[in-house]
Order: C-alpha cells, then structure tokens, then sequence
C-alpha cells in the first residue's frame, strides 16, 4: 500500500513539474510540425523547379541594370537561407523569455503571407545580394541549397526544443522562433515568384 501511494505521489510530482511532458511540455505538437515540414519541402520544390531546364542564357538574363536573373536570385535564396539559420541557431542557444509573447503580433499563416508578398519590396542587405555570396554557379548553389534544406527538415523531425518560447526581433517585428523556422522556408518562395517573373519577361530568351 505503501509503496503505491509512494509510486502516486512521484507521479503526481512528475506532472506537477512537467517531467512527464504535459503540463510544462512546450514541445511542438505533431501539427505543428509536419505543417512546418511540408512548407520547407514544398517550397525547396519549387524553388528548384524554377531552374530546371534553362540554359545558361537564360539563367543569366536580366530584365534591366538593376534587375536579377534567375541565377542571381537562386544564390540569394540560398545564401539568405544559411544568414537566417545561424540566426535561428543564436537564437536558440539564449535563454528562453516567455515574457515576451506578448509582443508577437502575428500568426504563423500571418508570417508566412508576409514574407512571400511580393508587392512589398525590400532591398537585401549587402551579405546576401547575389555578388556576394561566393556562388559561381547553380550546380553549386543547387547542392549547398539542398543540404541547408535536408538538414533543416531533419531538425524539426527530432527536435524537442521549445521553440515558441524563444523569441526574436526582426525588421517586421516580434516572432517565436517556429515562426522564425516558418519564415525562413517561406523566403525562398518570394524569390521564386520573383525568377517566374524573369521568365514571364517579354525579353527572356526563348532558349
């Protein structure tokens, strides 16, 4: 009887004190997760589908001076994409602070919307614009890419970590760090839309 009520009590405080994931479990739910996993393989998907089959002219056609080219805004994908995660991993490395959800304003469909809206334009800052990214050409950039991506999907298959309650700064203002994850996938989809653009233009080459 004893060590029943004993074996209840360890239990109860296992619960009390979130060791047995429940009540202070701020782990990501399964929805969360698999929502945040086919976001980043549908938008690796079509970022890299925007590429196939073009031939060096056309990667590298220009609509004007000051415009991109498909292969310019392919190595901005994937160099702001490896800018973002070390920011994510920084993040992710201070301590909690909880105290400050207040200060997120948006939703994670919020975040993504925002992000992939192209009729809100930002300049890139000078890190991440494609003639400073090192890349020389998509082969290469299609590999680095890939990787940054495989490995990321990994993470939030096995991370327990509690994402919602680290939370950063950004331009845009406050998010949690899963809308941060959220926001990093959805990047690469405002700048496929932007190499569509390229090929919807009047000048681009037919081959």
């Amino acid at each position: 009887m004893l060590k029943r009520r004993t074996g209840i009590i360890l239990l109860t405080l296992l619960f009390v004190t979130g060791l047995a994931g429940t009540l202070s479990d701020n782990t990501l739910s399964k929805a969360e997760k698999k929502s945040a996993i086919s976001l980043m393989k549908d938008t690796y998907k079509d970022a890299t589908g925007a590429t196939k089959g073009l031939s060096e002219a056309q990667l590298n056609y220009k609509a004007g001076p000051d415009k991109w080219s498909v292969k310019e805004c392919f190595f901005h994908i994937a160099a702001t994409e490896k800018f973002l995660w070390t920011m994510f991993e920084g993040a992710m490395k201070t301590p909690a602070n909880p105290e400050k959800r207040a200060e997120i304003k948006v939703t994670d469909e919020q975040v993504i919307n925002m992000v992939e809206d192209r009729s809100k334009k930002a300049q890139a800052p000078e890190p991440i614009q494609p003639k400073n990214t090192g890349y020389s050409s998509l082969a290469e950039v299609l590999i680095d890419f890939k990787t940054s991506r495989m490995n990321h999907i990994k993470y939030m298959k096995n991370t327990t970590e509690d994402l919602r309650n680290h939370v950063v700064k950004l331009p845009v203002g406050w998010i949690d760090c899963y809308q941060l994850y959220l926001f990093i996938a959805a990047h690469s989809n405002r700048h496929t839309q932007q190499m569509k653009e390229v090929k919807a233009n009047p000048g681009f080459p037919a081959k």
